[in-house]
């Protein structure tokens, strides 16, 4: 059986309550070169955004967990996205949103947790990160788990703020 529960933290389905969390996400300006967002989102559309979340993953080709504490203190985003059932692949990308928050092993357990979850659950053959080459947080959190540079997208994400491109990494993870 895989529980979505470790010691530190447990991950969840979104909820219509999450509505100021994923506003505040969505139009945190720090972080759109991260989710590749260029405007910021109204109410309204995470509100509809919310409503639609319970679609099956096999539907939806994607989900998003809500990590949270045990005081249920909503800490960050873990998304699974691009699931492609027939070649049994999955991408993934995790947002702990306070820096007090981050390297204190909460994105650590948050990646065990689903890792063991798309493996189990899904039979998938591979879990994948996409990274920015300058993010050496995550780069490290992902090799930690196993994850292998596969390959260098030269010039691919376009940062606004500095005007300039930006490279980013392929991760993999072979399921064993």
């Amino acid at each position: 059986m895989v529980t979505l529960k470790g010691k530190k933290v447990y991950l969840r389905a979104l909820e219509p309550n999450d509505l100021d969390f994923i506003f505040n996400i969505e139009n945190d300006e720090s972080i759109w070169e991260l989710s590749h967002a260029q405007t910021p989102y109204s109410k309204f559309l995470i509100k509809e955004y919310l409503t639609n979340a319970h679609k099956d993953i096999y539907e939806a080709k994607q989900f998003r967990f809500v990590i949270s504490d045990y005081a249920e203190n909503a800490l960050g985003l873990i998304d699974l996205f691009d699931f492609d059932f027939k070649n049994k692949r999955v991408g993934i990308g995790i947002l702990i949103t306070n820096p007090k928050d981050r390297n204190i092993g909460i994105g650590t357990e948050t990646l065990d947790l689903v890792i063991n979850y798309v493996f189990s659950n899904f039979d998938m053959q591979q879990v994948y990160a996409n990274v920015l080459e300058s993010n050496s947080i995550s780069l490290k959190l992902f090799e930690s788990k196993g994850f292998t540079i596969v390959g260098l997208k030269k010039n691919w994400n376009y940062c606004i703020k500095s005007s300039t491109f930006q490279n980013e990494y392929l991760l993999q993870l072979q399921n064993k």
